[in-house]
């Protein structure tokens, strides 16, 4: 069944993370959401219905400053992404599946990495690790970089976003956390689905990320003409066929 009330985590700082609960059995799958994103999104949604059709144990959650979670949006970095992704994993029993998706793939490696006796594998669409440094960065024009660098932040307007502040902060505090430079080793299977027409996060990301994870198996899907959202019903199927074939792995 579904407890259809949010519920909030509440951090040693005051700051609450809201999140959704499905009660279920095997491991539980944690929706890990993306940059700008929250847990009502297509992808969320759909995992959520397969929970409650097939049993599994769910949880899907708002990022600080994200969605109903509380949280300055001046103040959101990466390392604050990850520390509450712990603290809601450590609130969980049991084995967790991490299903993080763009910025939230990201957010799920810095997690398995530090609670990796809590991993039964990973799902990861579109992961965006390091995309501060090596895709936000780079794309952003001259006068946007030279205005953070200057005066610590500048508004960012992008579709499907609308307007953002990004701050100086936010990119310096994610070099604490950058992945690609160095092997990245999980035990724990990965499973990578990742779009190839996707222009926010490109293929060759997901390709870079396979040549650091060392320790486990890894699977890589390149679908074909798939975009960044991977929210069509083909797409879905297959996110919702990933996350039931590792559950399944995870409880054998």
């Amino acid at each position: 069944m579904t407890d259809d009330t949010i519920r909030y985590l509440t951090r040693p700082d005051g700051e609450r993370l809201a999140f959704r609960a499905t009660a279920g059995d095997g491991p539980t799958v944690v929706w890990i959401g993306g940059f700008r994103s929250d847990m009502e999104g297509t992808k969320a949604l759909a995992l959520e219905a397969a929970a409650r059709e097939q049993g599994w144990a769910f949880v899907r959650y708002d990022h600080f400053a994200h969605g109903q979670s509380s949280g300055d949006w001046r103040q959101a970095t990466v390392g604050r992404w990850r520390e509450d992704a712990m603290a809601l994993i450590d609130s969980l029993d049991g084995p967790v599946i991490p299903v993080g998706s763009s910025m939230g793939g990201w957010a799920a490696l810095l997690l398995a990495l530090a609670r990796p006796e809590r991993m039964a594998g990973l799902v990861l669409v579109n992961p965006a690790q390091d995309f501060t440094e090596r895709l936000m960065w780079p794309g952003l024009a001259d006068h946007e970089r030279q205005a953070i660098l200057r005066d610590g932040e500048t508004v960012i307007v992008e579709e499907g976003l609308g307007p953002y502040v990004l701050t100086r902060a936010m990119f310096e505090e994610a070099r604490t956390w950058l992945l690609l430079d160095a092997p990245i080793p999980l035990a724990a299977p990965v499973h990578i689905l990742q779009g190839r027409a996707d222009a926010v996060v490109p293929w060759r990301h997901a390709m870079a990320l396979t040549g650091q994870l060392t320790g486990g198996d890894v699977r890589l899907d390149l679908i074909e003409g798939g975009d960044h959202r991977l929210s069509g019903p083909a797409d879905l199927a297959r996110l919702v066929e990933a996350v039931e074939t590792m559950r399944n792995r995870g409880s054998a």
